[in-house]
């Protein structure tokens, strides 16, 4: 089955303008590793592919989607130990999570162009392609099954308000979708939404979100004696994670008249994007508020305990949540949703998040069997004051909430498992 004319034409108009979309290095950085990709898919190819084995390339676009991806192919080499491992990601952000994975080979993935997606099938020759979640590229897919390689998707999840769902996108990606062999979707309407797309009926199963399986295994893995685990006392702080200006707009103000009431409640704040002029405007809002001066985590003196310490790098939120009796988790006050609630469940905290949640599995999840709190948009300061106090002043509730959370996902574990068993058999 071809790539269906429409996406090609689109590919076609699209890539050219990518340059003049870029904002930083990190974009342009990114732009270069997917021109560059087929050459370094080439050069490992040369180097490293050992045809005596299978290879499963398994494709992510960023990090969160990688977790997912990192519990399958880790479960699936415990069963195919034989097995090489290519992952590829399309996010300049996920080059960090790239570099730490056990795998024999990472890349950019390559721009979604039949030269390009030929020359990167004819250097890596995989015995399996695995996309993640809802990043699927058509004429990779297609082309992959034209060559008898069997084409699978993982954790897939499709939003009932997703624009892939409507046209032009439905008509453009179908082909790329009626070519998967095995769908493991996390819900059955999952399930139900990747057969609007184009899946067959009878590739899909319901298998579960192998993300809580990843998330269970870093909290358990984190070692106890790391400093990040000790920044607070989890009695009296809330950690705010992947937070942007408009859910901090909400956050310093609430912080501030709980101060007047609880003098000794801190709050651990750290940005989705902590750039030098983000943190630098919380410093100014907070000057604003009469609240004391944050401390950036990279500033921060041992055995001290400022009201606010502020996150100034990446990749340690999942540690961070284990200092706090509450999580924020930041994202419901913009358009494009909340970020993971998954990490501060699995330490066991109770949940506050904003109200833009657009239909998140993992929050209609936790609001059904654990704990998690919605702040209206035209109150959500005072609601959020009203809920931080209680949080304070009933410390058993709350770590009861928490408790509910982390028993929610416990009742979940396994999709990883699931998912490996579900690729094995295309192997044969």
């Amino acid at each position: 089955m071809a790539t269906s004319p429409l996406y090609r034409a689109l590919v076609r108009a699209a890539v050219p303008l990518v340059p003049m979309l870029l904002r930083d290095d990190r974009q342009q950085r990114a732009h270069a590793g997917r021109r560059g990709a087929p050459a370094t898919l080439a050069a490992w190819g040369r180097l490293h592919r050992d045809a005596t084995r299978p290879l499963a390339w398994f494709h992510a676009p960023s990090v969160g989607e990688g977790l997912q991806a990192r519990a399958v192919f880790e479960a699936l080499r415990a069963r195919r130990p034989d097995m090489q491992l290519l992952y590829t990601h399309f996010s300049p952000s996920a080059e960090r999570f790239a570099a730490s994975l056990a795998v024999d080979g990472t890349s950019y993935l390559p721009y979604d162009r039949a030269d390009d997606v030929r020359a990167a099938l004819d250097a890596v020759r995989p015995s399996l392609l695995v996309f993640t979640k809802l990043d699927l590229w058509p004429e990779l897919a297609t082309h992959a099954a034209a060559r008898r390689i069997p084409v699978a998707m993982v954790a897939a999840t499709v939003s009932p308000v997703s624009s892939r769902l409507r046209w032009p996108s439905v008509e453009a990606t179908r082909s790329g979708y009626q070519v998967l062999d095995a769908v493991g979707a996390i819900t059955p309407a999952d399930g139900n939404r990747m057969v609007a797309l184009g899946s067959r009926q009878e590739c899909v199963q319901v298998t579960g979100d192998p993300r809580i399986d990843s998330v269970l295994a870093v909290v358990a893995a984190v070692d106890p004696a790391d400093p990040l685990l000790a920044l607070a006392a989890p009695a009296a702080t809330m950690v705010a994670g992947s937070t942007w200006p408009a859910d901090e707009a909400v956050l310093l103000p609430a912080f501030a008249q709980l101060r007047t009431r609880h003098p000794a409640a801190r709050l651990v704040l750290v940005p989705h994007e902590p750039t030098t002029e983000h943190l630098d405007r919380i410093d100014g809002d907070a000057a604003r508020l009469g609240l004391p001066t944050p401390v950036r985590l990279g500033q921060l003196a041992p055995g001290s305990a400022p009201a606010i310490v502020v996150g100034d790098r990446v990749g340690i939120l999942a540690r961070l949540y284990a200092n706090g009796c509450v999580a924020y988790v930041g994202g419901g006050f913009g358009t494009s949703g909340i970020h993971s609630v998954l990490e501060p469940a699995a330490w066991g905290r109770t949940i506050v998040i904003g109200p833009a949640d657009r239909g998140s599995h993992d929050v209609a999840m936790l609001r059904a069997t654990g704990r998690i709190d919605v702040l209206p948009r035209d109150s959500a300061i005072d609601s959020l004051l009203q809920r931080w106090e209680e949080m304070l002043d009933h410390p058993d509730s709350t770590r009861a909430d928490g408790e509910r959370n982390r028993a929610a996902l416990e009742g979940e574990r396994g999709a990883a498992e699931r998912s490996a068993m579900m690729l094995e058999r295309l192997l044969g």
